[in-house]
């Protein structure tokens, strides 16, 4: 088990991203939880406000395919691939790799590149419809902390399951109370966000072997927005 960042290439937000109880409130965690339209090219305050394909994902597939030793005849799966982009970019880097992507929202892989979109399975993360020892990656960005807890140990341990031993995980974390006041703000789907020591017993519980790395309200540049 290691902390290691597979995304540190992906491009960070120069600005920083304002947050506060009347950015994000309650009525906008209802609309992202359906994930639908609303969630993924709605309003900002309900999700990504737009999540198009800009290729920004080619960076992190550099950065996996030296750091995990992937070639032509790797396996990689994606839990939570959304539209599929980074399966997208493994497909143009490695045309004859096997890909899997396994999306709990129908209008994501509905509307996902049409490159990837036939390897993409609709189901939830807790149980994957997968071999033992399947994959020789397998990647969850984003996923785990939007599970209750029950269902986070279950997914982390299917990922063991399913991977021969590598795999890339981010959590939704915190390391002091403001920085955990910042991230829930911000989170519309957040259902188990923890202290970074919280998530190293939930990991060791689990039995989980791959990388993670935590996703705090520092990394996402969240800043307090100042009462008018």
């Amino acid at each position: 088990m290691r902390e290691f960042n597979a995304l540190g290439a992906y491009p960070q937000p120069g600005k920083p991203r304002y947050v506060g109880p009347h950015l994000r409130g309650i009525r906008n965690r209802i609309a992202a939880s359906y994930r639908d339209r609303e969630y993924y090219d709605g309003d900002r305050n309900n999700g990504y406000g737009g999540y198009r394909y800009d290729g920004r994902w080619k960076a992190v597939v550099d950065t996996m395919t030296r750091e995990y030793g992937l070639n032509e005849n790797s396996a990689v799966l994606q839990i939570g691939c959304e539209k599929g982009f980074l399966l997208h970019d493994f497909k143009e880097r490695f045309p004859g790799m096997k890909l899997r992507g396994y999306e709990v929202s129908p209008y994501a892989i509905e509307n996902s590149m049409p490159s990837v979109r036939p390897l993409i399975t609709q189901g939830r993360f807790e149980k994957l419809p997968f071999q033992d020892h399947e994959f020789d990656l397998v990647i969850a960005v984003g996923v785990v902390y939007t599970m209750t807890l029950a269902d986070a140990l279950s997914c982390l341990r299917e990922i063991g399951r399913v991977g021969k031993g590598k795999s890339f995980i981010t959590l939704g974390s915190y390391r002091d109370e403001q920085g955990f006041k910042l991230f829930k703000m911000w989170s519309v789907l957040g259902a188990t966000i923890l202290h970074v020591d919280e998530w190293q017993e939930v990991l060791k519980e689990a039995g989980y072997t791959g990388d993670y790395f935590f996703m705090t309200s520092d990394v996402l540049n969240l800043v307090e927005e100042t009462p008018k």
